[in-house]
């Protein structure tokens, strides 16, 4: 069976082709700039090479098409015709209260994810772009909606409910509804198969770290808190997210400057985070260069975002009872020694004890933890793609 996986920005969209009987990628690519002057695909095969094809893109069906066709096209040898294409698996990021697991798409399951674009209106409407394009390119071809969402609604009451009037979660159903499902619970599965052991006898951290960072309670298999909440601003300092944030903060702002409240909302989201601290960049390997050479804004940004980590590792030990495992996942998580090695200092209180040798790693699934350590800590590179290509596969031969 092959697999298309399709996920959509409002300007770009990354694309996978697998071959699920052995899960080996086929072709992988990005389309960028999408309604944007200087639109490109960049298309990468199995032999290595990156194919570039730059032609305007007014919209997500011209993209689509475009990538459709060289899939097909003999010049990369990849598939011989879009037959070949058993069903197409979508990242969701936002499907509310309406679904814990992923499903089929049909009529109803659009109506629930457009009901909730106002939750979330930048990753929402262009996912919807993605769906309609393929159902009207590829009609009769089975497309799956595997929602970011989803995992976390194995969360109680007491881990997802804000302490606000009970009827704004029944009316407006503001509540946690966290983010990064999809790689939260594979990596989570990953470290059980590592370890040999069954996903339901272990309590497992998965920290999500890259330029959105996330942390999960996964106690027995379930997702049963984490760290982003009603948007993926909440939680974790962040690339250009502000994280957990004292709420009086805003109307301060607004009173005393000449922002509004998107504004102010914009700001948050956009300006924030390491790079609001640091006022040199997003990009933590920048902050970590400027770090090195005595800079104390890039240093601090660090120091605070290792700190908020280290936090939600230990609070989430305590709601869960202990910790069996601690898994690093994400372009930080997978690939930082250094901020790896910060998040873990003073923990062995907890019998926490990274091995200073073993984390000299980038990128591969390893073992990071000191061979006595009674908690297992683990690298394992996310692959949100592949879980959900298995998840699509699962859905259709059912």
């Amino acid at each position: 069976m092959n697999i298309l996986v399709i996920n959509c920005g409002s300007s770009s969209l990354k694309f996978q082709l697998l071959n699920m009987e052995n899960e080996s990628l086929m072709a992988s690519g990005l389309v960028e700039r999408i309604g944007i002057a200087g639109s490109q695909m960049i298309l990468k095969t199995t032999d290595g090479e990156k194919h570039v094809v730059q032609t305007p893109m007014k919209d997500h069906s011209v993209a689509l098409k475009i990538v459709l066709d060289a899939l097909v096209d003999p010049a990369y040898s990849i598939i011989k015709d879009l037959k070949e294409i058993d069903a197409v698996g979508h990242r969701v990021v936002h499907a509310g209260e309406e679904y814990s697991q992923s499903v089929i798409i049909n009529d109803e399951v659009i109506e629930a994810v457009e009901k909730c674009v106002e939750l979330a209106p930048l990753h929402n409407p262009p996912n919807l772009l993605g769906i309609n394009a393929i159902m009207e390119l590829m009609p009769g071809v089975p497309n799956v909606a595997v929602f970011d969402t989803a995992f976390h609604q194995t969360m109680p009451p007491e881990a997802f409910i804000y302490p606000l009037p009970y009827e704004w979660y029944e009316d407006l159903k503001i509540r946690r509804y966290g983010f990064h499902g999809t790689s939260h619970k594979y990596v989570a599965e990953k470290a059980a198969q590592f370890l040999g052991k069954d996903i339901e006898t272990l309590k497992i951290i998965t920290c999500h770290l890259g330029n959105g960072s996330s942390i999960t309670a996964v106690k027995y298999g379930k997702s049963v808190d984490t760290s982003m909440g009603f948007t993926p601003m909440e939680g974790l300092v962040m690339g250009t997210r502000v994280g957990f944030l004292d709420p009086a903060i805003i109307t301060y702002l607004e009173k005393k400057t000449e922002y509004n409240l998107d504004q102010i909302t914009h700001i948050l989201n956009h300006n924030c985070g390491v790079l609001g601290i640091s006022c040199i960049s997003s990009d933590f390997r920048d902050l970590e260069d400027a770090a090195s050479i005595g800079d104390y804004k890039a240093k601090l940004a660090l120091e605070i975002f290792r700190r908020t980590v280290k936090k939600t590792i230990a609070g989430y030990a305590a709601v869960m009872g202990g910790v069996d495992v601690i898994v690093f996942t994400g372009g930080i998580g997978e690939n930082s020694i250094v901020d790896r090695a910060g998040i873990l200092n003073d923990l062995e209180f907890m019998g926490i004890c990274i091995d200073e040798e073993k984390n000299n790693t980038r990128g591969v699934e390893k073992c990071i933890s000191k061979d006595d350590c009674p908690v297992s800590i683990l690298v394992i590179p996310t692959n949100e793609e592949l879980a959900i290509a298995k998840d699509t596969k699962k859905l259709v031969e059912g």
